[in-house]
């Protein structure tokens, strides 16, 4: 039998769950920050990382905090045109998810570029200490993620559920998950931009035409190569992974909320408030088998790294699956149906991470054939490095579906109308290692920037030696974050796309449009959802090309800057320390300025489509969206991916290793996969999700005053 006794204790149960997590994240924040930053030139390298960061994180927060204020009031405007409440819900929803989210990835980042010096000097005691300061760091991040976002949700649930009934709440939560959308989006970008500018134009000129290495302190790009791993990594992916985890968590608690779900008849009695706050629940407990499946990072005897790092994903998935089954049949009285929901949801974790990491790892066949064919030259290696990014779109896909269709039929036999349930279920079992992946993911430029300092710093061999060794994993779990958050993106964005439809369709009915029980039918055949559907597509191609584009043109301005100190030869014979100033005044400007287009094409194009075209050609413009998002994403994602490890491959020695021509090539291919991998392709998360939202929010507006009706 369903307990409605979770109307009580669910809220509260989410907010003592971010206290958690907020709690722990300050205990390794602390126990990172006691231990030695190491030497005087050391402290002055993480320094400078640390003041471009943070200084540019501030700008970035300031311009966007102007286009949150331009929505807010819109939003607020909107409202007091129409005398409904739902746009101040909406309005308040939006600033606070705006502030949180950018609240989570200051502090990932915070901690972050003051961990890359102390990693460094634990490296001084070999591997295993080092793994363990630069993990707990990357936790920090992790645990304030997903702290923050459940508190930002349950909160404003019990805040809105003291004035509005269950039912109505969890729609009034979607300006929450937009404003966490919107910032996710503009620092994804910018950081993008930043970092791999910064990264191109430094290997470009360091590597390929001095033939000085990575972080070889006369490169005039290096401190900005180095604050990029910062704003782009840390800020960016702590700031993506937090609006995955609200946006799916808000959209399931809406689709719960829909007639459909609301009044499904589960045993003898209707779904009701128990299905609303059932996704919100089984957040609460992933927090706490995060932080358990922390403490299982261990180097182990074989001096496995990555086997060290999946042992907490492993563990994480382990307890959440155990915890699951538990709040789901024994506590909640629910179909133990909805419970294997989210155990494909777990599945579809470790599916992704392990077919990521093969297309992207240095261990296996796809990396390896991208270095076999930098022997031959540039042309060979990208030719190579796009098939492969081609390829390893196919099977990820094939698992989401698989899981989709699996997820569907499982909540389809838990009751009548609970299909779609079924899915939301698994795209929110999904979220139970969210806290894991954001530690993985801020660990990776960690080690990148305590390499850096190592290099910088002169240390001895070994102590490079361990932090290389820990650069090179982070490179992978870089890789494999990634695979998870467009997975999770598109389970999101599906389900954000059912809320908009039951949304539309309602206000259709509520303007006699529609017959009532029933829902707007998205026919491919129809000429306005196959607009949508083909314009959709067309605007994920166009906005790659603009941050594409946007880092060419940045890297262009690094690459003269440092030809131009590199001119005299004074830098290279050491008579003259370099000026890593202008290489960070040019990509931070240059990041600002470039996100504005990319940034406001996501808000605009799906309210331009909506009010000319009207609902069905949106409908079919964010199915084209997610559909040609997650392609996408998946090519560019893994296809930098391994691009960037087999030029890490053939460092190690292979093809003649560093200097030789298969290393030249390679450099020119990375240089190629570092805008897919870290700019365009991170980006396309938020923007589906951002376009998703907003539809959800102006369904209503949209089916009252199209342009062009069909």
């Amino acid at each position: 039998m369903v307990d409605a006794s979770v109307a009580s204790w669910g809220p509260l149960a989410g907010i003592a769950a971010g206290f958690v997590a907020i709690l722990a994240a300050a205990m390794l924040a602390a126990r990172v920050m006691r231990l030695p930053a190491g030497n005087d030139r050391m402290r002055e390298i993480s320094q400078a990382v640390r003041e471009g960061a943070m200084a540019f994180i501030r700008v970035e927060y300031r311009v966007v905090a102007v286009i949150g204020a331009i929505l807010a009031v819109l939003f607020l405007g909107v409202g007091v045109a129409t005398g409904e409440a739902f746009w101040t819900y909406t309005a308040i929803g939006f600033v606070t998810g705006a502030v949180l989210s950018g609240f989570a990835g200051y502090l990932g980042m915070s901690i972050a570029v003051r961990a890359n010096a102390r990693v460094a000097e634990s490296a001084r005691q070999g591997l295993a200490s080092a793994l363990s300061v630069s993990f707990q760091a990357g936790a920090v991040n992790g645990l304030a993620v997903v702290g923050l976002g459940i508190l930002g949700v349950a909160g404003l649930y019990l805040a809105l559920r003291a004035t509005l009934p269950a039912q109505a709440v969890p729609l009034n939560l979607i300006g929450f998950a937009f404003g966490a959308s919107l910032i996710t989006l503009f620092a994804r970008i910018a950081g993008g931009i930043y970092t791999k500018a910064a990264d191109v134009g430094a290997d470009l000129v360091g590597k390929v035409e001095a033939g000085i290495p990575e972080d070889d302190p006369r490169n005039p790009a290096v401190i900005a190569d180095n604050v990029g791993d910062n704003v782009g990594d840390c800020a960016g992916m702590g700031a993506d992974l937090f609006e995955t985890y609200v946006v799916t968590i808000v959209a399931s608690m809406a689709l719960a909320a829909t007639a459909t779900v609301f009044g499904a008849r589960v045993g003898d009695a209707a779904l009701g408030e128990v299905g609303i706050l059932f996704p919100l629940v089984l957040g609460a407990f992933s927090i706490l088998s995060s932080i358990v499946g922390i403490f299982f990072v261990r180097l182990p005897a074989s001096q496995d790294i990555m086997r060290a790092l999946y042992h907490g994903v492993i563990a994480t998935v382990a307890i959440s699956a155990v915890g699951f089954y538990v709040l789901t049949v024994p506590v909640l009285g629910l179909p133990i149906q909805l419970y294997f929901a989210s155990l494909i949801g777990l599945a579809l974790v470790l599916a992704l991470v392990f077919v990521t990491d093969y297309y992207t790892s240095k261990s296996f066949a796809p990396v390896k054939g991208i270095a076999d064919a930098s022997t031959t030259g540039p042309g060979t290696n990208i030719i190579q490095g796009l098939a492969v990014g081609l390829e390893s779109v196919a099977l990820p896909t094939f698992l989401i579906v698989v899981g989709l269709l699996a997820s569907y039929a499982l909540g389809a036999s838990a009751g009548p109308g609970l299909g779609l349930y079924g899915i939301a279920v698994a795209a929110t079992g999904m979220l139970s290692v969210a806290g894991m992946v954001v530690a993985l993911d801020t660990y990776g430029p960690i080690t990148d920037n305590a390499g850096g300092i190592a290099e910088m710093s002169e240390l001895p061999k070994d102590v490079r030696k361990v932090t290389d060794a820990l650069d090179a994993v982070g490179n992978t779990t870089k890789a494999t974050t990634k695979g998870y958050a467009i997975g999770s993106a598109a389970l999101a964005a599906l389900v954000l796309f059912a809320d908009f439809v039951d949304h539309a369709s309602e206000a259709a009915i509520a303007r006699g449009t529609l017959a009532a029980g029933t829902h707007l039918s998205f026919e491919i055949s129809h000429p306005a959802v196959l607009a949508g559907l083909l314009l959709g597509g067309a605007v994920v191609f166009l906005f790659a090309a603009y941050a594409m584009r946007a880092v060419g043109r940045a890297a262009k301005a690094v690459v003269e800057e440092v030809r131009r100190q590199f001119a005299d030869g004074q830098i290279m014979a050491g008579r003259r320390k370099p000026e890593y100033g202008p290489a960070v005044e040019i990509v931070t400007k240059a990041a600002l300025r470039e996100m504005i287009v990319p940034g406001s094409l996501a808000v605009l194009a799906p309210l331009a489509i909506g009010f000319v075209l009207g609902p069905l050609a949106l409908g079919g413009f964010l199915i084209g969206i997610i559909v040609a998002g997650l392609m996408m994403a998946l090519l560019m994602a893994n296809g930098g991916g391994s691009w960037d490890n087999a030029k890490k491959l053939i460092e190690e020695g292979i093809h003649g290793g560093k200097g030789s021509d298969a290393h030249k090539a390679a450099v020119v291919g990375d240089t190629v996969g570092d805008p897919f991998k870290d700019t365009a392709g991170p980006a396309i998360n938020p923007l589906i999700k951002v376009m998703n939202t907003i539809a959800v929010i102006f369904a209503g507006l949209v089916v009252a005053y199209q342009m062009v009706a069909f």
